[in-house]
């Protein structure tokens, strides 16, 4: 077998038209996911009896189960859940309304969450506590002194971990073709199949994915930078 660079090209062109999919397969799960984090992370710094078990339980079972099993299990439960639900109560909607990438969404936003909320709270925590009490001094309420002080400072802290997870949830979404949706590497066994040339089309994936996580490196250095400046009272 010998290399063929210029199928190695071909195939990297082609892939690009998967990198919408992917990019947006990222990003819905990292924007979802950072916010259930956050919420899951407040519910157990602040010890929010009920929520607080609940949100341990659900940290502890997904960061201890596989990224793509929780992917087939919202794949085959939960259309099982809604076509009951819709039997019951006579809906009109029912799991076949919900495209392939809307279980890929669901699946990784609550991967992303239990991950994510690891990193909020550890960023969380490393603020001194004692700006939350000079807030309380000046009449500021918890949720305000959250979002106005803590949170910013918490980002900050936590920029570093958090590109970490965008970069491994970027990773995660070749996972989305167990379930026939066309990202990157389906794209690549796609071009592939129809030359028998694997080897030059997972080369050409692997430096689109290179590419794509040396762009969030540097935009998470260069954010870092500006923040760091900003609680610095540098200029932005």
């Amino acid at each position: 077998m010998t290399l063929d660079p210029s199928f190695m090209w071909t195939a990297f062109l082609s892939l690009f038209k998967a990198l919408p999919t992917t990019l947006m397969i990222t990003f819905v799960s990292v924007i979802c996911g950072l916010f259930i984090g956050t919420v899951v992370a407040l519910c157990r710094i602040y010890r929010i009896p009920g929520l607080s078990q609940l949100s341990t339980a659900y940290v502890t079972f997904i960061r201890g189960t596989p990224m793509l099993m929780h992917l087939l299990i919202i794949y085959f439960g939960l259309p099982i859940l809604i076509d009951s639900l819709a039997a019951k109560w006579e809906w009109s909607f029912t799991s076949a309304s919900i495209p392939l990438i809307g279980f890929v969404f669901i699946a990784f936003s609550i991967t992303a969450g239990a991950y994510m909320s690891e990193v909020v709270r550890a960023g969380i925590v490393a603020v001194d506590r004692g700006q939350i009490e000079a807030a309380h001094s000046i009449g500021m309420t918890t949720p305000q002194a959250l979002r106005r002080i803590v949170l910013p400072q918490a980002l900050a802290v936590s920029l570093p971990n958090l590109s970490n997870s965008v970069i491994g949830m970027l990773h995660g979404s070749t996972l989305a073709y167990t379930i026939s949706v066309v990202e990157i590497n389906a794209q690549a066994l796609v071009v592939a199949a129809n030359n028998w040339k694997y080897f030059e089309a997972y080369i050409a994936a692997a430096v689109l994915f290179w590419g794509l996580t040396l762009l969030i490196e540097r935009g998470s250095g260069w954010l870092e930078k500006r923040l760091n400046a900003y609680h610095r009272g540098g200029v932005m």
